[in-house]
């Protein structure tokens, strides 16, 4: 019994953990440089995301995880008691199935971090080649995804530690280093680059809306605070979930906002809108505010050391979100949802036979890097299709808040969303007109994306959006009686 006791008590989450965890899923430093490209008017941008969308998301989250303490699933458990288990069901497949697609493309990003560390000593003229190798990109996906699901292996713990180490030493650490930079370039008294607008000319605070290519860009930083409601999934592993969860909630918003406005202030103020370059990405942006601020024997050497941090931060926000989605399908597994042998776990409780066919998709989807030379416009595709059935899972989301606002008034919440009933139909509905918003936008194609016409790129959407869409609403459909009993004769055991 002392043994057990100690078993779980080493498993716990702590709140500390939890943010980490929460941040290491959501912010990325690769949309620095994005952000930073619109100038001045990026705090437009950040604002509109931070106010409309993560606000929201993280408030009905923290009063969902509260109600719901003993609730497996996280968003699965949510949708259930509001909507029945389909739609529950729907909620959690959305929210793993974007998550599955996001793997490749996010370890791509990490290989061209790694490319700048192995090259850069002997041929810095070969970073770029190296870092467009498909061999390499495919070699570190695979072996940094399979590090981080064998990790999670070993238990929550193990997961939350490296997503805390990630995202301390590879987000927080470069974050607070390139707005340092931008503090030193502001205060030596240099021409803040964010003042100018492209091509010349007086920046602006709001962005030019009849500027078609604005209104994408808005709908793209959405995406970028998506996930404050994966850690919902881990309020079991808390020792005081009703006070710690939503604590860990407000820390997580509150270091994202900070690093994501003067992270991406701090790369416009170095540089212009006309010289940063989207395709070279952060390390690009790393090497040019470098350039201009230390001596040249001190360059490649600091690059080196960024590349392998921010390369490790992409660790953490994978081992994050391998441990988060999976783990409220699992709830599904353990209600009938999906055939008994999925829901299997480990000595460690980890949801293990899962976790095996996840790592099977990603491995497939990662060699499309090697079949198809253009890769980038596949994901491209892919990551705009999977976003949209995404965005659709957080319209569930805001409608279960205030759903069981009516349905479960009676439901212990120890966090509610200030402004009792109106509070919540107004945080809600706030977030749900930006999700619709950019919903709507991310069937229009990306400036940057080479299409033949935009009527092909929408058929490639709508159809992909419709094929993912119906393959819960299948699963459901052979949906049998024994599945349920299966689990229930396990749970007696």
């Amino acid at each position: 019994m002392k043994n057990k006791k100690n078993l779980m008590k080493a498993a716990g989450l702590s709140v500390f953990g939890l943010a980490m965890m929460n941040v290491a899923a959501i912010m990325s430093l690769r949309g620095l440089p994005l952000m930073a490209e619109e100038g001045l008017s990026l705090i437009f941008f950040v604002a509109f995301a931070a106010l409309l969308f993560l606000l929201p998301v993280s408030l009905i989250s923290a009063e969902l995880a509260s109600a719901f303490p003993n609730g497996n699933g996280g968003v699965y458990h949510w949708v259930k008691e509001a909507f029945g288990n389909r739609l529950g069901f729907i909620a959690i497949y959305l929210q793993w199935i974007q998550n599955v697609i996001w793997f490749p493309t996010v370890l791509a990003f990490a290989a061209g971090s790694l490319a700048y560390v192995m090259v850069l000593w002997w041929d810095p003229e070969k970073v770029t080649a190296l870092s467009q190798n498909n061999i390499f990109i495919v070699i570190v996906i695979l072996v940094v995804y399979w590090a981080a699901t064998f990790n999670t292996f070993r238990g929550m713990k193990a997961a939350a530690k490296l997503s805390s180490i990630g995202v301390i030493a590879g987000t927080l650490i470069p974050g607070i280093f390139i707005i340092i930079l931008g503090l030193i370039w502001a205060f030596s008294g240099h021409d803040l680059g964010f003042m100018h607008a492209p091509g010349g000319g007086q920046a602006h605070l709001l962005p030019d809306f009849s500027n078609f290519a604005s209104l994408a860009f808005l709908a793209g930083i959405v995406l970028l605070y998506a996930g404050m409601e994966v850690g919902a999934v881990h309020v079991k592993d808390l020792k005081n979930p009703q006070k710690q969860f939503p604590k860990a909630v407000f820390i997580s918003l509150i270091i994202i906002i900070v690093i994501f406005t003067l992270g991406s202030l701090a790369v416009a103020s170095v540089l212009s809108p006309d010289e940063i370059n989207l395709n070279a990405g952060l390390m690009q942006a790393f090497h040019d505010m470098l350039a201009k601020l230390v001596p040249d024997i001190l360059l490649n050497p600091i690059l080196a050391i960024l590349g392998l941090l921010t390369a490790f931060g992409v660790v953490g926000g994978v081992a994050a979100w391998v441990a988060g989605p999976s783990k409220g399908l699992l709830a599904t597994a353990h209600e009938g949802d999906l055939p008994p042998f999925l829901d299997k776990k480990n000595k460690n409780n980890v949801q293990t036979t899962i976790l095996w066919i996840q790592g099977g998709i990603v491995t497939l989807l990662s060699l499309f890097f090697i079949i198809i030379p253009n890769a980038s416009v596949v994901f491209t595709l892919l990551t705009a299709i999977t976003a949209i059935l995404y965005l659709t899972m957080y319209v569930l989301l805001y409608m279960t808040g205030i759903k069981l606002r009516y349905s479960r008034p009676d439901l212990p919440r120890p966090y509610k969303v200030p402004g009792g009933n109106f509070g919540m139909i107004f945080t809600a509905s706030i977030g749900m007109l930006a999700v619709i918003f950019a919903l709507i936008l991310g069937f229009f194609p990306p400036s940057q994306l080479s299409v033949r016409s935009p009527q092909e790129y929408v058929f490639i959407v709508v159809g992909g959006v419709l094929f993912f869409l119906v393959i819960p609403f299948i699963v459901y459909a052979f949906k049998k009686p024994s599945w349920v009993r299966k689990n229930i004769d396990k749970k007696m055991k």
